[in-house]
């Protein structure tokens, strides 16, 4: 669809995104009223949300408006994954400015719509907004089917730490562009567009974790809050950590150091979880460290000496 979000007006475009997306299964009332309606089989209901600012979180230069959408959808559901739930609908609000072409909304849901297929979830409804930057506002609702929640506050000394999933692929793609390149393509790909392991979090429940995080704002950062909130010290053995060689070879070329994009890098959505020591975990779940008594994160035993993960607040 040819011009702009000023041609076709708030209700035009709310209009066209409304038919772009599926409401799901789990949806027995979607756009159109006032609010939606979405069916909790279970009862209760898990809800996260997470907000994309343009130039903070993407850049239209680096990533299509369909990769931005599955990032959008990819980064909520993760969170709804990592408490041991299932997916049910994501809620949208997008800002933009008047001038913004039409087609770029269009694409954006498009990758709204594919991501929550992956997971079979729909898009319940949201709002559209003027405003001078692009942002892009998601709430991700899930259902437990009657499993407790998967928190932070489980982990106990004895523990083994796995993790589902990759750890620095977004990160070392975020350095490939910031180089001004775009290859290898893997690492630009997961960084525009990560693909969580969103059924380990259900499975991972199953096989009775103890506490569970999505890896976010980097590994160090997020097993700080599981740390804090269990009242123990969790130690990453660094010869456990799957550092692939081409992200070495990569590393080697920016001058970079790729166990820091592993430690620290942020955005691959993969799942950090402990779980009793003997439990029989598939393949997918690789044992990274241990859960001990104390406080903090180390590395090998030691502090670790790179800094832990993203602040949004961060000065420096």
């Amino acid at each position: 669809m040819s011009g702009t979000l000023g041609d076709l007006g708030e209700f035009g475009l709310i209009g066209a995104l409304v038919a772009r997306v599926p409401t799901g299964p789990h949806v027995s009332l979607g756009p159109g009223d006032d609010a939606a309606v979405v069916t909790a089989a279970d009862g209760r209901v898990v809800a996260t949300m997470d907000l994309l600012v343009e130039g903070r979180h993407f850049r239209r230069d680096w990533s299509t408006a369909y990769d931005v959408g599955r990032k959008a959808a990819a980064q909520n559901l993760a969170d709804v994954a990592a408490m041991g739930a299932v997916p049910t609908a994501l809620l949208i609000g997008l800002c933009g400015p008047p001038d913004l072409p039409t087609g770029w909304a269009l694409e954006l849901y498009d990758g709204l719509r594919d991501e929550c297929a992956v997971v079979g979830a729909g898009v319940a409804g949201g709002d559209v907004v003027g405003s001078d930057t692009v942002t892009v506002a998601v709430t991700a609702l899930g259902d437990l089917q009657g499993r407790a929640p998967v928190v932070r506050s489980g982990a106990r000394p004895g523990d083994v730490v796995a993790v589902a999933g990759w750890l620095g692929w977004s990160a070392a793609g975020l350095a490939i562009l910031g180089h001004g390149h775009r290859a290898p393509r893997a690492f630009v790909e997961a960084h525009r567009r990560p693909e969580p392991p969103y059924d380990a979090g259900p499975g991972a429940a199953v096989l009775g974790a103890t506490s569970m995080i999505d890896v976010s704002d980097g590994l160090l950062a997020d097993l700080g809050h599981v740390s804090r909130a269990s009242g123990v010290r969790i130690d990453v053995l660094s010869d456990r950590l799957d550092v692939p060689a081409q992200m070495r070879d990569v590393a080697r070329a920016l001058g970079a150091d790729p166990l820091n994009w592993v430690l620290t890098g942020g955005e691959d959505h993969a799942l950090a979880a402990t779980f009793p020591a003997g439990t029989a975990l598939p393949a997918r779940w690789r044992v990274i460290g241990r859960v001990h008594t104390g406080t903090g994160v180390t590395v090998d035993g030691r502090d670790p000496d790179v800094a832990g993960g993203w602040d949004h607040f961060d000065r420096g």
